[in-house]
């Protein structure tokens, strides 16, 4: 007679739902629930705006004194600001753009519109490393803007199929990304194959496009052990660097974020980049996992490098990420990477900051939220620090550019 208990059992877990259908219901409420908070957070459309920048911001971003944004208002030149209460003026990037044009086509031109010219080449700076949390994506995202913010002609490449780089611009993977509407319908193996511009979008920062990414870019990594055996097809480290060169000339700078591990996206990346930018949070499990990161991407870029890859970088900087000067272990890591890399650590180190985290609960950075939302102290020490690191950025592109330091 068949043991009862031992049937109930095998009918109790015939009856469980299978692990990967609990999987793809947890993963499916979540994006429900994350696009409904989306909704809430940029009514009516859903869409990302920009905030507008006071005069006092705007004058800083172009680099003139506020009473001359005032005068040339008085005088009617140029975009006019809006006037709020109290008589406070404030302008929207694309007036900002616009003055920048204006004063550059003046008498006195002092280069406000920081475009590169016919013989600077497009700066390529991918970010990397693949450590979880090393602040890669929130590195990129704030470089991008700030350098949009500067009036440069910016790409942002989301080469991560996790996507937040394209959830910080406002659009979520699953629902706003489609088949063929990231970087890999540009690199990928087949006749699907379209161009790089038409996967480009304009995101709500003007001066700042996007190309965004989801789960099909593992497509990618799947695709390329297959096709690794024709020797008529394109190497795979190339085919990221055609694609960007595609549309390079509308581009002053592009960001690529890369994914947290070193296939064959990011190997890609780093084959068509000019300059490498590796995030180290400074603890010691980090930079322990930044040493076989650099140690496996030596020897892999080696190999590609034999088969005919280009790595002509102009720079490479280790950028110091979460760092909280309070804590001593930290301080003496850092002290511990200049002691080995020198100059090749930035100068500035980005802090661990509240501000920077309240921002991400709405999707946002820092640069897109007002100094009011945050107490004064909190708020300037966190975008001296952001500014601080990216005009570092900045000065290394104007130098490979062979511009001379203002």
């Amino acid at each position: 007679m068949p043991d009862q208990p031992q049937e109930q059992a095998r009918a109790a877990i015939s009856d469980r739902p299978s692990i990967t259908r609990i999987i793809a219901d947890d993963g499916g409420a979540l994006s429900n629930e994350l696009n409904a908070l989306r909704r809430t957070l940029f009514p009516p459309a859903s869409h990302k705006l920009l905030r507008s920048f006071s005069s006092g911001e705007a004058a800083k971003l172009i680099g003139v004194a506020d009473g001359y944004l005032r005068q040339l208002s008085l005088a009617s030149k140029g975009p006019q600001p809006e006037i709020g209460p109290g008589g406070r003026r404030s302008y929207t990037l694309d007036q900002i753009n616009e003055l920048r044009q204006l004063l550059d086509d003046g008498p006195k031109a002092k280069g406000y519109v920081p475009h590169r010219s016919g013989d600077e080449h497009c700066q390529v700076l991918a970010v990397v490393n693949f450590k979880g949390g090393s602040g890669k994506t929130t590195t990129a995202a704030h470089l991008a803007q700030y350098l949009a913010l500067r009036g440069y002609r910016v790409l942002a490449v989301d080469l991560d199929p996790q996507a937040s780089l394209t959830a910080l611009h406002g659009y979520q993977p699953e629902f706003d990304v489609g088949p063929n509407q990231t970087l890999y319908a540009a690199i990928r193996h087949d006749d699907e194959q379209k161009p790089l511009s038409e996967v480009v979008r304009k995101t709500y920062f003007p001066g700042l496009d996007l190309v965004p990414g989801n789960l099909e870019l593992m497509e990618f990594e799947h695709d390329t052990p297959r096709v690794l055996a024709d020797r008529n097809a394109e190497p795979f480290f190339g085919r990221i660097a055609t694609a960007l060169g595609s549309v390079a000339d509308d581009y002053d700078v592009m960001i690529l974020d890369c994914p947290p591990q070193l296939g064959f996206l990011t190997l890609g990346a780093l084959c068509a980049a000019t300059a490498m930018l590796v995030t180290v949070h400074p603890q010691m499990l980090d930079v322990m996992s930044m040493c076989q990161f650099l140690l496996m991407a030596s020897d892999l870029l080696g190999v590609v490098q034999e088969a005919g890859a280009d790595l002509d970088y102009d720079f490479l900087r280790y950028v110091v990420t979460r760092y909280e000067p309070s804590d001593a272990p930290q301080t003496q890591m850092v002290g511990f990477m200049r002691s080995l890399f020198r100059e090749r650590v930035l100068t500035h180190l980005m802090l661990k900051s509240t501000a920077i985290s309240d921002a991400g609960l709405s999707k946002q950075t820092l640069y897109e939220i007002g100094r009011e939302s945050f107490t004064r102290a909190t708020y300037d020490r966190a975008i001296e620090a952001l500014d601080g690191v990216n005009g570092e950025i900045e000065a290394l592109m104007h130098r490979a550019w062979g511009r001379v330091p203002a």
